[in-house]
């Protein structure tokens, strides 16, 4: 689960030179935002699936 969070985070932050790109009109960094945001989003949502499966297996215990 810590491992997940801390792939999150620097995934998140690999995205600020290209979002800096895109803030200035780079079409190419643009898509490549959109891309990565959808990595994230995809990351976030397997921590959120691990955190309630450790929370089940806590209280199974």
């Amino acid at each position: 689960m810590l491992e997940t969070y801390e792939q999150l985070k620097n995934l998140i932050a690999s995205v600020e030179d290209d979002l800096r790109k895109a803030a200035g009109g780079n079409k190419a960094a643009g898509t490549r935002v959109r891309k990565q945001m959808q990595d994230v989003k995809n990351m976030a949502q397997e921590l959120r699936k691990q955190v309630l499966e450790n929370r089940n297996d806590d209280s199974a215990a």
